[in-house]
């Protein structure tokens, strides 16, 4: 095993330790020394014990031979809280923390409770990490709404997501990547509940251990995970009222021992939605002025349950399922007056009504095993399966009326089913050690996506309902990735460097089958278009770390990713809202290609500055086109290219028990594009930004009060729309009972309804306006209970068999747990 491990070559390479130290001192709140206060280093990640320590007579103490990572410090006293300093990199340097300051607490410490207050974002070289576990306002909101809260992040109607003012994010749940794209992705994130999420992580310049899609970065959700000892669990309630009421409820269960960790939990919200939309259309006869109605209706039950077993401690082997599982009502209506321009008075409305009925179900399967020991040698294998059923039933009224709007016309009556399958496979291997006195990692990912996608649409305009085969066909895409890559990072004196390549090779295969009139129309011919693309491609990525004063850091990136085109965008079916407005897929997409370059610059690990170029070749677009004179498609296609420069400042702020985080993100985006001359030529330029702030206010000992707000300026959406300011203010306020085991909070998001989407597109000899309301502000409250054991792994429990690698073993119960093919290595 260990020549498995760990070559005989490598070794000969192996680091030694240096003797850097972690030190800083401890002070009372009078400010004398605060002699023997017992001192620990945590880990960030779950606030594990790495050291112990006991503070000097002049309250001075120090942490020697530290691995690199992120950490923090805890500093307790008998009649004293804990206090903790702010979360820290460390890197192999000598390193000296500001004075941690305790203050006098009412009754007695009994035990040391390794649970510490994250601040509301975290700001490192490569990534911002939003700790929603804890923030009020994140009450009663789902996936959707905390990205749409997130610092520098944009979700658009049709729930596109955007960061920095690139639209190639990839998103992952636990560390896996969801094949998930545009409306489905969204459906799936709003059956997340924020009692369900700990934090999410925007990672703007991921290195080579990543996966190479996303060319404005990945957004990984990181899932609440319990890291306490014995029997434990957490039981949710929530409410929320907008337009319609919401509920929510969840409880997980956790038994973490010294040989294993079962883990599962279950999650349940239902809740009406209301949304609307108006899309006014000037083309070069007509003007159509549509206004619609939905109201959504969603059902979602999350499951998770696993195993993690310790065979020693260095290795752990586990096992997880979960499932989500979705039943979704959608029912839209709402009159679309169409005029003529040479009259300018109304002569028909149609009235388009859409039912719909669907579910959606996933299912995901992971085996594990995690090999970590003193020296340096970590080996993680995953095999991932995820299976995915979408089901959806439409049936689609359009019934034209006369100007007095009583009058039928004609109707045009149809059903759409559109049943989908997604199998993912995927094997993944990772290695480190130590190497040339740093690290060396390297690994392997193979996946594979088969998507099956029948498109079914019947007339319903006669006695019976009879099979529209002119409109039917089915798409089939297979895609195939083999991944390799290498890794090296090593801290010399005053600065770290980091280097990697990644080598992605992609197969894949679409098949769109179906029936169509021959050109007599007269008879149907069978078609069969197949698209098929084979390529190879290699992904640097580098980044150099100035640490010699660890309170001015400077950090230097880059990196070159891409951005594949998914089944949903290939797929050619056409998407109806109703006679005149439909979506459908491009099979001619090619994948776009980003280099970014970026330098960010930190003060005393507060103030981030970050400033970054990014080149974007084939830029994918949505563009809202005509055909048949009058009617209008939104369809992907290819920009020639798109150059990004953003800025991103943030800095928290805190003074006794009032906190404060501010976040300015803004960018510059030039597009250029040529679709065949006149008015399909784009070529536009425009700046964009947006200030998040967040301020806390603790009083009372068990009370916290937040207001949080969010201003985006004017901005161009994906080169082709141009969007109008929009933001929110939310407040919210929260109390502690049952002897710290309860929580209640309540907020309202949104509170003077700003937060809208108006947006226009002038293209191919059409003007549209856009606009997108739905149930913004909303009166939201939850209840929190914990229950059971809630201490950490303690110095004690150290000496009896529980160290440092099976604690960071038992950290397996939430790997998983999200659609994907595996984890970002």
């Amino acid at each position: 095993m260990k020549l498995l491990l760990a070559p005989a070559l490598l070794f000969l390479f192996q680091a030694t330790v240096q003797a850097q130290t972690i030190s800083g001192s401890i002070k009372d709140d009078a400010g004398k020394p605060a002699e023997k206060a017992t001192v620990s280093l945590l880990n960030a990640k779950d606030s594990s014990i790495v050291k112990l320590n006991a503070a000097k007579a002049d309250g001075g103490y120090q942490f020697e031979s530290i691995n690199n990572g992120r950490y923090l410090v805890m500093a307790t006293s008998v009649g004293y809280a804990a206090a903790y300093s702010a979360a820290f990199d460390y890197k192999s340097a000598n390193l000296k923390l500001e004075p941690i300051i305790l203050t006098k607490s009412g009754t007695q410490l009994t035990g040391v409770v390794v649970t510490a207050r994250r601040p509301l974002v975290e700001v490192k070289a490569d990534k911002m990490i939003v700790n929603v576990e804890g923030t009020v306002n994140a009450t009663g909101n789902d996936g959707i709404d905390l990205l749409r809260r997130s610092p520098g992040v944009m979700v658009d109607k049709d729930d596109n997501i955007s960061m920095a003012g690139k639209n190639g994010v990839e998103v992952y749940i636990d560390g896996k990547p969801s094949p998930l794209k545009g409306s489905e992705l969204g459906n799936y994130l709003r059956s997340l509940q924020s009692t369900s999420i700990e934090s999410i992580e925007l990672i703007t310049n991921p290195s080579a251990k990543y996966e190479a899609a996303g060319n404005a970065g990945i957004i990984n959700i990181r899932l609440k995970k319990d890291k306490s000892l014995g029997t434990n669990g957490t039981l949710t309630a929530g409410y929320n009222i907008g337009i319609y009421s919401k509920y929510n409820g969840g409880l997980s269960l956790n038994h973490r021992g010294r040989k294993f960790n079962a883990f599962g939990n279950y999650n349940y919200s239902q809740g009406l939605n209301n949304n609307i939309l108006t899309l006014n259309r000037d083309v070069a006869d007509t003007l159509f002025d549509q206004r619609t109605n939905m109201i959504m209706d969603r059902k979602s039950h999350n499951m998770k349950a696993g195993v993690d077993y310790y065979i020693n401690s260095k290795s752990t082997v586990g096992i997880m399922g979960n499932a989500t599982l979705n039943d979704d009502g959608f029912n839209s209506n709402g009159p679309m007056p169409i005029t003529p321009k040479n009259t300018n008075i109304v002569d028909r409305i149609l009235q388009a009504n859409t039912v719909t009925k669907g579910n959606r179900d996933n299912y995901n399967l992971n085996a594990n095993y995690k090999y970590a020991d003193t020296s340096g040698h970590e080996l993680n294998v995953d095999l991932d399966y995820a299976r995915f059923n979408n089901k959806n039933n439409q049936q689609v009224s359009n019934i034209y009326y006369a100007a007095d709007g009583s009058t039928i016309l004609n109707k045009n009556l149809y059903r759409m089913y559109t049943p989908t399958g997604i199998d993912i496979y995927s094997i993944k291997t990772d290695y480190q050690q130590r190497f040339f006195k740093g690290t060396l990692g390297y690994g392997f990912k193979l996946g594979w996506v088969n998507t099956n996608n029948d498109f079914q649409r019947f007339d319903n305009n006669g006695p019976t309902e009879k099979p529209d085969l002119n409109n039917s066909n089915k798409f089939d895409y297979k895609e195939n990735i083999n991944a390799g890559y290498v890794n090296y990072n090593r801290q010399f004196k005053g600065f770290l460097i980091q280097a990697g390549l990644r080598v992605e090779n992609t197969n894949s295969q679409g098949q769109s089958t179906g029936l169509v009139w021959n050109a007599g129309g007269n008879r149907y011919d069978n078609y069969d278009s197949t698209l098929k693309r084979n390529y190879t491609d290699l992904f640097p990525s580098a980044a150099i770390t100035i640490n010699k004063n660890p309170m001015r850091q400077w950090n230097f990136t880059y990196s070159r990713r891409i951005d594949r085109p998914n089944y949903s965008l290939l797929n050619p079916f056409e998407f109806a809202l109703n006679d005149y407005t439909f979506m459908k897929g491009n099979t001619q997409l090619t994948p776009q290609y980003t280099n970014s370059f970026g330098v960010t610059y930190t003060y005393k690990y507060k103030l981030n500055t970050t400033l970054n170029y990014s080149h974007i070749k084939d830029m994918f677009a949505q563009i809202v086109d005509v055909t048949d004179g009058s009617k209008s498609f939104q369809t992907t296609k290819n920009l020639a290219s798109q150059d990004v420069i953003s800025l991103n400042i943030s800095y928290p702020f805190s003074y006794k028990s009032y906190s404060l985080f501010t976040n300015l993100s803004s960018n510059y985006s030039k597009f250029k594009a040529d679709f065949g001359g006149g008015s399909r030529v784009i070529n536009t330029d425009a700046f964009a930004g947006n200030l998040f702030t967040q301020s806390t206010l603790r009083f009372a000992k068990t009370w916290t009060a937040e207001l949080s707000t969010l201003y985006i300026s004017p901005f161009i959406w994906q080169g082709a729309f141009k969007g109008k300011a929009m933001g929110f203010v939310d407040a919210g306020l929260q109390k502690t009972i049952m002897k710290g085991k309860g929580t209640l909070k309540g907020s309202v998001s949104d509170i003077f309804k700003t937060m809208r989407f108006r947006g226009t597109s002038d293209y191919a000899g059409q003007y549209t306006r856009v606009g997108a309301n739905w149930e913004s502000r909303q009166f939201k409250m939850n209840f929190t209970y914990r229950f059971g054991s809630a201490q950490i792994k303690s110095a004690r429990q150290r000496k009896t068999g529980l160290d440092d690698e099976k604690n960071r073993a038992g950290d397996s119960g939430g790997t998983g747990g999200a659609p994907g093919q595996g984890s970002p290595k």
